[in-house]
């Protein structure tokens, strides 16, 4: 559902991995900067010569219609990263000469989230178009179209990169190689060479001019080696590309709603995607709780909390219809709040430590691994799993079949997990739990975030002769 936004405006994005197409035909980057409003250094500026962040939360590409792409994991960006800037610029001309510059974010099942379209550029040469940002425990989207009439300079310096055009430490740059060989020995960082030739650092590619670097290439190719350094998968026109096997594209995109109240009450939510959702309730109290859908006739559906525990939460999935109402029937003692979530908002298992209490849903995206969990509570643990990879319709669910664990009492139990995308739904859970994944394999869709991808392509633009982070 698209939210198109003016300048100065914001909006609630869900905390999901997000494309963000940046229109027409502009040079872009990416900055991660701190609560500062500063990069830490070089690694956290993302642009066609360096288009990878360490941390895998953020990628470029670059589509052939002239949109740039970034690839924004957000459950992946490093706790002290607070804002991920999207800066445009051009090397000809003003940014009021280009035609359709524009930010459209994209949610994981391809539907647009939110947009930007910039109206009111005039003679500055590169701005800050939006930006996404932390805020209650979520991420937001804020159009800024900020510009700068000292052009990337004046950005850059702004948000910690330094620029300063005193002397420096060059490194020597790199020769141009034949094509069927290698570079020569007069290359930088001969360490790790090896059958896929020498590891070229970031500043060496800075410095390389697009000949050197399609000629390095090529080299690389002929001698039937894939090149170390990072690059991202290819990105095609919008609105999104066919998924891969680990794409998850299950489930709408939207601004998460809450209700507040108190006691027994029916809970109405207006205008939201029909499909499933989730529903996050939380409780103080001490008696029951007892949550069901309603029908078009007010009658109950089958019942999706049911808990006698004390100042109960938890997550639990339903369905919207396709009028967009959701109508809940709430019997509880004591002050509450409900929030409608998109799945997209999912706590992703690793192999770190989860923590949880109550029902919940998780999502897996890797490959096939065990996840152990570990249950203190003195009820029912049940457990489904929702296979979602091949599953293209977001309305629906797949049916999950018999339950994954189905235990009374406290209990550590290990469960063998397909690969994802795929639901872990704890169904019944009326107490703490934890959980971990162990034994985790690389996904057979390649996606292996540790793996070697591609030497990138030529550099598009200025960055990499101005953008030098402060150390």
């Amino acid at each position: 559902m698209l939210r198109e936004l003016v300048k100065g405006d914001n909006a609630f994005v869900p905390t999901a991995a997000l494309r963000v197409a940046v229109r027409n035909g502009v040079d872009v980057a990416a900055l991660l900067v701190t609560e500062q409003g500063r990069v830490r250094g070089d690694a956290d500026i993302v642009f066609d010569g360096a288009p990878a962040h360490p941390s895998g939360a953020v990628r470029l590409s670059a589509g052939e219609d002239g949109t740039a792409w970034l690839e924004t994991a957000l459950p992946s960006v490093e706790e002290e990263i607070t804002r991920v800037l999207v800066v445009a610029w051009t090397e000809e001309g003003a940014l009021r000469d280009v035609r359709g510059l524009s930010v459209e974010v994209f949610g994981p099942d391809g539907a647009t989230v939110v947009g930007y379209g910039v109206t009111d550029a005039g003679g500055e040469t590169a701005m800050v178009l939006a930006e996404l940002y932390r805020r209650s425990g979520g991420w937001k989207f804020r159009a800024v179209g900020q510009g700068y009439a000292d052009g990337l300079t004046g950005l850059a310096v702004d948000h910690g990169v330094d620029v300063d055009g005193g002397p420096q430490e060059v490194p020597e740059r790199i020769p141009t190689p034949v094509p069927a060989a290698l570079p020569t020995p007069a290359a930088p960082a001969e360490a790790g060479a090896g059958a896929q030739g020498p590891r070229l650092t970031r500043d060496q590619i800075l410095d390389m001019t697009p000949e050197q670097i399609r000629a390095l290439a090529l080299a690389r190719r002929q001698a039937g080696a894939g090149a170390p350094d990072r690059a991202l998968p290819a990105a095609s026109s919008p609105p999104a590309p066919k998924p891969g096997p680990s794409d998850w594209t299950c489930g709408p995109v939207f601004e998460p709603r809450t209700v507040t109240g108190r006691d027994n009450d029916v809970i109405t939510v207006k205008d939201l995607p029909h499909g499933p959702v989730m529903v996050e309730l939380s409780l103080k109290g001490d008696v029951y709780t007892g949550l069901w859908p309603l029908d078009e006739s007010n009658a109950k559906g089958r019942y999706l909390v049911n808990s006698t525990a004390k100042d109960f939460r938890g997550r639990v999935i339903t369905s919207v219809p396709e009028h967009g109402r959701l109508r809940l029937r709430l019997e509880a003692n004591g002050s509450w709040r409900v929030r409608v979530l998109p799945l997209a908002e999912a706590r992703r298992l690793s192999e770190g430590r989860l923590e949880g209490w109550g029902p919940d849903v998780l999502l897996h995206t890797g490959g096939t691994a065990d996840v152990t969990f570990h249950y203190k509570g003195d009820t029912n643990f049940i457990g489904h799993l929702y296979r979602l990879a091949g599953h293209m319709d977001p309305t629906t669910l797949p049916n999950p079949g018999r339950p994954a664990v189905n235990e009374i009492g406290a209990r550590k139990e290990t469960l063998p997990l397909p690969e994802g995308p795929l639901l872990v739904r704890l169904t019944a859970a009326d107490g703490p739990w934890n959980a971990r994944l162990k034994d985790v394999r690389p996904h057979s869709g390649g996606r292996d975030a540790d793996g070697p991808v591609k030497l990138p392509p030529e550099p598009r633009g200025a960055l990499g002769r101005l953008l030098r982070a402060r150390r």
